[in-house]
């Protein structure tokens, strides 16, 4: 096998893929209806549920397309006509959702904080005590906007008190950061081949509650793709996609579920840690500082860093001569704020951290940039 061309990626997804994973695309050509494909999809839809041990309680169902994909199949096939959603926003892709129930004219009710402030759940109590036609409720837990983690613990509670149907998105934390359904029984979990789980980019599935899926049946459908249950009741009486799937990214991502099951959760994540305390302790020695402060939650996957302070510095000239040298950095994402943003997701490590540190040290001399700040 022929070595490809590694470059790093420090955005957040696509991710950095393994060589075999790149190759497990080349395959000779099939059609996705023949049982031999088939029963890739069927390893593929067990081995989701089992990553984050939903059990026998849940399926999966896969799209083809992005994650927003995924996050707009769940929202226009799950919510009742005759009911309300609740978002909690506190980053652009909570934003991304209140676009997609806009856009189908979901009844939705908003919960709406600062860009990277943790939310407040004594508040997102009383607005569901107050508000009795909320019967959904729906977060992003890995806010790759600014880094924040929010938390599944606090987000179930309130559910279960008021007794609300679940939807989160674990896009860019679902095989990263570990996640047990056992014991955070979330009911629709969205998520993509090309982020923590470290495939291509194609696909997206979401991992349903059996119990709660089901009852979907009878729902009449806002969309013709992106129908949840459809999708669902055509897998389980076919085995495929009710359209012309990916063909070539679905094996890549079996590949990749391969490789995470030999990794194990509680190493991938260790690697990620690893790796995001190896950066953070660079950028810091750097001079570089950080939007999130320690009073929230973080991924420990990405993180949003303040644009130094100098005439020479230009993001898409530093972005450009890292690129040359292998190294992808990505915008910031926060309107009112100069930042720049790395991830450590993919099949990197932090032998490849400090390579990009070392990389980053000499770009900065070579450009003349002093990391100093005048307004904090």
């Amino acid at each position: 096998m022929k070595p490809i061309q590694r470059n790093i990626l420090l955005n957040p997804g696509p991710a950095t893929t393994t060589d075999t994973v790149k190759y497990a695309q080349v395959v000779p050509d099939i059609c996705p209806r023949e049982k031999e494909f088939q029963e890739v999809m069927d390893g593929i839809r067990a081995d989701l549920v089992k990553i984050v041990n939903g059990g026998d309680d849940y399926t999966s169902v896969l799209f083809g397309g992005s994650g927003t994909s995924g996050m707009e199949a769940t929202l226009a096939s799950v919510v009742a006509y005759d009911s309300q959603v609740l978002l909690l926003i506190n980053g652009a892709y909570g934003q991304r959702m209140l676009q997609i129930t806009e856009t189908y004219d979901i009844p939705t009710v908003v919960y709406n904080v600062e860009w990277g402030t943790a939310i407040d759940w004594s508040e997102v109590d009383a607005m569901c005590a107050n508000n009795p036609d909320i019967g959904y409720i729906a977060m992003v837990h890995h806010e790759t906007t600014t880094g924040i983690l929010n938390p599944l613990g606090p987000f179930l509670e309130i559910a279960r008190k008021y007794d609300l149907v679940t939807m989160v998105d674990t896009i860019s934390s679902y095989a990263g950061i570990p996640i047990d359904l056992q014991g955070t029984p979330v009911d629709f979990l969205m998520s993509t081949s090309n982020k923590c789980i470290q495939g291509m980019a194609g696909l997206a599935f979401i991992i349903c509650r059996n119990e709660v899926l089901k009852q979907l049946k009878d729902v009449p459908g806002r969309t013709v793709y992106l129908d949840l249950y459809k999708q669902y009741e055509y897998f389980e009486r076919t085995g495929q996609m009710r359209f012309t799937p990916p063909v070539q990214v679905v094996y890549a991502l079996r590949q990749a579920i391969d490789e995470y099951l030999d990794e194990g959760i509680q190493n991938r994540w260790e690697r990620y840690s690893t790796s995001y305390q190896v950066l953070t302790q660079g950028l810091e020695e750097m001079g570089f500082r950080f939007l999130l402060g320690g009073d929230v939650e973080h991924s420990r996957i990405l993180m949003t860093i303040y644009e130094p302070d100098d005439p020479n510095y230009d993001f898409t000239e530093l972005h450009d001569r890292l690129y040359e040298r292998g190294f992808t950095i990505y915008p910031g994402k926060v309107s009112d704020k100069e930042t720049f943003r790395l991830s450590v997701l993919g099949a990197i490590d932090q032998n490849d951290i400090r390579e990009f540190l070392r990389n980053l040290r000499e770009v900065l001399r070579e450009m003349n940039i002093e990391v100093k700040y005048t307004r904090f």
